[in-house]
């Protein structure tokens, strides 16, 4: 198991999860704010961006495409 911080709160996971599926295992379905309202994992192969967070003070990460590692910090993204 590896333990995730997501907005300041701690989120289990499974070590090999990608962080969008941490995030969708924890009942959570979206974690970026775009123009046309909350976004969260759409694709599921880094092709629409949607899944955007940031990772570490690293913005833009794609949260479908990104391994969790234990003690990940992950934020919200909020985009306009």
């Amino acid at each position: 198991m590896i333990r995730i911080t997501v907005d300041g709160e701690p989120v289990q996971g499974r070590d090999g999860q990608t962080i969008a599926g941490v995030l969708v295992g924890a009942g959570r379905t979206a974690w970026r704010t775009s123009q046309t309202g909350d976004r969260g994992v759409f694709c599921g192969i880094g092709v629409c961006h949607d899944c955007l967070v940031t990772v570490n003070g690293v913005e833009g990460v794609r949260a479908c495409r990104r391994e969790a590692a234990d003690g990940d910090r992950v934020e919200r993204e909020v985009r306009a």
